[in-house]
């Protein structure tokens, strides 16, 4: 799928999710009397999807409906009409509820609910709810219920007060994707990954029902729970959602396994990078660089920050990077100036960065960077995501608490240390004459932070690890004429059909002065 094509109690448990099948069965009522909706909370939602985990899964069957005929064509002709958003008319509530329609690639049905003082009520979205658009209004018919959707969307007032601009999107399998101020939708994260980039192939849950509580009047702040399920977890998650210049979302998994996992993919977060300066040559694009994100930063947990500039692969190709309780990691969007893009219609320099903090005890495992080759823009090529050092085995419960962070997410407001602005290649040794076979050359530029601030002839020195399958021929680390960088230069030589990695930053004064560069270069 493209980015392209998808713009406690177990009685009252059992309430909740109707014999763990139906999760907005209305409570019986007195004739005549007002339905009043079925108690939810998390740990209601929790002990449902327990019981759930130990039933054999079963695949949600695509309802028979008119959307089903619908095609990538028709399907782009359907938008919610915003005279429809629930809590529109709510009044001082800033939030408004919108959905995808079902049709095309969307016919598994999604079930939402609204939750007012602790109870659930199913929201049913009909025909009138959507515009349909050209000579498609004439093949759907007119008042007719919906089984259900395919996703839903929230709208805020995020960059003005007087427009509600979309906010944050969940639709199809676990992705989902939010905005900060004055950003553009790029990259997405998942509710979880299962198996990614494993030869076994890869397993997608989907949230398959969402329950939204209704802000209150000047809330600042939305609560979102939703049912995740697969042939081998399900899940109870729940996202509180702080708009802001960075959109902050807290998320709490409660994870219930039916079944062995090879590898747990938790916060797994999926971008697209198809070129820039190293790879540059390889597209023949009047556009100078064209990716969603073009890093892999990680903070550890003794703030030392790793900096992995991201490759489209001549194969797949997939990194572990072994952690310890690590701070943060996350994909960023670290070149903000539009004339690196040159795209007015994507405004790549738009995109926000994403970043995962983990809450409470994650302790050892490892951070896992995928990268797929591409030759197209519309492939989502990237994936990270963290895997814990602990396997998982069927009857596991696991819960997982972290912070996403969405936004601009510049370098200069995490750490004084000199950050990696820009990670050139080419061919290695003198301009002008031949390079000897293997050689290469890579360029790392460090900007700001004490480093940028030292006259050039501060007694600096590069630190430098290259795997036993390359040699490093020469270094030269000098200043810019900016005033704030510097530059390390490597010749770098590889073995033939090997994978070299290289690692890099600037000390200086008894202490570190840079983030460290990471790179992997696959020599055909």
């Amino acid at each position: 799928m493209t980015r392209r094509r998808v713009l406690s109690a177990a009685p009252a448990a059992a309430a909740l999710m109707g014999s763990v099948a139906l999760p907005f069965q209305l409570l019986a009522q007195d004739q005549g009397a007002a339905p009043v909706g079925t108690p939810f909370s998390f740990d209601l939602l929790t002990e449902a999807m327990r019981e759930k985990a130990q039933e054999p899964y079963a695949p949600v069957e695509a309802v028979p409906s008119f959307l089903q005929s619908l095609q990538y064509d028709d399907y782009r002709l359907i938008r919610y009409r915003p005279d429809r958003a629930r809590w529109r008319d709510q009044e001082g509530v800033n939030f408004s509820l919108h959905a995808f329609s079902m049709g095309w690639l969307f016919n598994e049905p999604v079930q939402v609910a609204e939750v007012v003082d602790g109870r659930a009520r199913e929201m049913v979205f009909n025909t009138d709810d959507f515009e349909f658009l050209n000579d498609l209004a004439e093949r759907i018919p007119e008042h007719e219920d919906m089984a259900g959707v395919a996703g839903i969307r929230l709208n805020y007032p995020l960059n003005r007060s007087d427009i509600s601009d979309e906010l944050v999107a969940f639709v199809g399998a676990s992705y989902f994707r939010a905005l900060g101020q004055g950003n553009a939708y790029g990259i997405s994260a998942r509710g979880l990954a299962i198996n990614t980039g494993l030869s076994a192939g890869e397993e997608f849950p989907r949230f398959s029902h969402f329950w939204l509580e209704r802000p209150a009047p000047g809330a600042r702040q939305v609560i979102i729970h939703a049912a995740l399920e697969s042939p081998s977890v399900t899940g109870a998650y729940r996202f509180v959602i702080t708009p802001g210049v960075d959109t902050v979302m807290d998320v709490t998994a409660r994870l219930f396994f039916r079944a062995d996992v090879e590898q747990l993919g938790i916060a797994p977060l999926t971008s697209m990078f198809l070129y820039d300066e190293k790879n540059r040559a390889t597209f023949d694009d009047y556009r100078p660089q064209v990716h969603d994100s073009n890093g892999l930063l990680i903070t550890r947990n003794d703030g030392d920050v790793l900096w992995r500039p991201l490759n489209n692969p001549p194969r797949l190709s997939g990194s572990y990077f072994t952690e310890v309780q690590p701070r943060n990691f996350g994909l960023y969007q670290r070149d903000r100036d539009f004339a690196q893009y040159q795209d007015k219609e994507a405004r790549y320099e738009l995109r926000p960065s994403l970043s995962v903090e983990p809450i409470g005890e994650w302790g050892l495992g490892n951070v896992r960077l995928v990268e797929i080759p591409t030759d197209l823009e519309v492939n989502d090529n990237i994936v990270a995501f963290w895997v814990p050092d602990t396997p998982v085995r069927a009857g596991d419960e696991r819960e997982f608490s972290y912070r996403l962070r969405w936004g601009m997410l510049d370098p200069d407001r995490m750490t004084d240390r000199a950050w990696i602005e820009r990670t050139s290649t080419g061919e290695g040794g003198a301009s002008g004459v031949a390079a000897p076979e293997g050689l290469r050359k890579f360029v790392v530029d460090f900007k700001g932070g004490m480093l940028g601030r030292l006259p050039a002839d501060a007694e600096v020195e590069p630190a430098i690890w290259v795997s036993s399958t390359g040699e490093v021929v020469s270094q030269t680390l000098s200043k810019m004429p900016q005033d704030d960088m510097w530059r390390l230069v490597l010749d770098v030589q590889g073995t033939r059909d090997s994978t070299i990695e290289l690692v890099a930053h600037v000390a200086g004064y008894g202490r570190k002065l840079s983030e460290t560069w990471l790179y992997q270069w696959i020599r055909s």
